[in-house]
């Protein structure tokens, strides 16, 4: 598995701003503190003035202790319990995975979320109503997004698998049944009679076409007195003559002995189709040479190209597909998901049961691959996205820490002066 697909992606480092505000407003309650010491005698507010500046330096070093000893050790000094989440790294993975099976991936708690989904009705809108607003954006983004997808993609090893997947889905098709079912099908309802003609037609009009043949095999056939006599064109006119007249009462008499059998003989095999398991693996056989013919191969080539070419035209232009009858049809069963309330139910919970049925198939598998990619990390990584992602917020609580001590360092020299 390409490990880049599961690599974070480049992140900015904390807002430098924010940073050199906080360690600014330290080295300035630093300054303060000189000057206020050095200026005591000059004025009793001076000492307010320092209580402050020396409770600010000390509460903005211990924030920023604690703020850098969260990412790596303060002064590169290895100072315990510093550097946390390097340190922890596969275990903050580990609580991520197990905060995504508790609370996300439970079948119980998919189920009671989509529940509350009207999957049906946002589809239906989406599909009755394409230009409007919001919806008609979010298709022209869906669209372009699909479009770059299937150009992005290796065409080779996309073609393959669309390919194998429908050859897959031939090679599982039971054929012999489906077979046996249309011809009893057919029967029942008496549109075999058309067959039975047309293929009384095809023999009559090869039996006309190839008369000569036939009378030369009869001639080859026929011993050297009926030659010698001529009677080897006679008797070949006669099986002519005779079969020609099989065929044409076969053509007009519903009820003909031929025609019978030949119905027996249909319903015989449909039943063989759908009951017999020889009739089933010859059947099964015959599929699966069709579907190696190279012949066979070629089509499905082309079928996965065009299919390839039509999902482009699309995914690059959906207003056109939109406008013609796919589009109508589109909109109509919008329409009809936003105003059928059985329809409405129907896909609803199937889509419920889809979800939790993923969830109950694949939410280890999700927890797993969290929990690994998050391993797969090198510490310096975590530290980045976890200092890129709440490092202006960090260095907020560093300027809050400055200030607040400030203050409580004055409410101290306050209750010192009065006391």
């Amino acid at each position: 598995m390409n490990q880049a697909l599961f690599s974070p992606p480049a992140i900015d480092r904390p807002d430098r701003a924010m940073h050199r505000v906080a360690t600014g407003l330290l080295v300035g309650m630093a300054a303060l503190f000189i000057m206020a010491r050095a200026l005591a005698h000059v004025h009793p507010a001076m000492g307010f003035v320092q209580a402050f500046a020396e409770a600010a330096m000390v509460g903005g070093l211990a924030d920023w202790f604690a703020v850098t000893a969260l990412f790596r050790h303060p002064l590169k000094l290895p100072i315990p319990h510093t550097a946390i989440i390097p340190r922890n790294k596969d275990r903050i993975g580990d609580t991520l995975a197990s905060f995504l099976r508790d609370n996300f991936l439970v079948p119980h708690v998919v189920a009671r979320r989509m529940g509350r989904l009207d999957i049906a009705g946002a589809a239906g809108r989406f599909l009755a109503r394409p230009a409007l607003g919001v919806e008609g954006r979010l298709r022209q983004g869906a669209s372009r997004l699909v479009a770059d997808m299937l150009e992005a993609m290796d065409e080779e090893r996309l073609g393959g698998m669309a390919k194998g997947a429908l050859k897959s889905r031939l090679a599982a098709l039971n054929l012999a049944p489906l077979i046996g079912q249309a011809l009893e099908a057919a029967m029942r309802e008496g549109r075999h009679e058309a067959v039975i003609d047309t293929g009384i037609g095809w023999a009559a009009r090869m039996l006309d076409s190839q008369a000569d043949l036939i009378r030369g095999m009869v001639s080859q056939r026929a011993g050297k007195i009926l030659r010698w006599t001529g009677l080897d064109e006679t008797l070949a006119n006669a099986i002519l003559d005779g079969l020609m007249k099989l065929f044409t009462e076969m053509a007009e008499e519903r009820e003909h002995p031929v025609r019978l059998r030949a119905l027996e003989g249909l319903q015989a095999l449909a039943h063989r189709l759908q009951h017999d398991p020889e009739m089933q693996a010859k059947v099964a056989r015959v599929r699966d040479e069709i579907i190696a013919n190279p012949a066979m191969q070629r089509w499905i080539d082309g079928l996965w190209e065009q299919a390839r070419a039509a999902l482009l035209k699309a995914a690059r232009d959906p207003q056109a597909v939109m406008a013609g009858k796919f589009g109508e049809v589109l909109r109509s069963i919008g329409a009809s998901m936003e105003s059928d309330p059985a329809l409405k139910t129907v896909i609803n919970r199937f889509a419920r049961r889809t979800a939790v049925g993923l969830t109950a198939s694949y939410g280890d598998g999700i927890v797993k691959l969290v929990s690994e990619t998050v391993r797969g990390w090198d510490a310096q990584t975590v530290t980045d996205r976890l200092e890129g992602a709440v490092g202006r917020d960090l260095q907020y609580i560093r300027v809050n820490g400055t200030l607040v001590g400030g203050m409580v360092g004055v409410a101290i020299h306050v209750v010192d002066v009065v006391m």
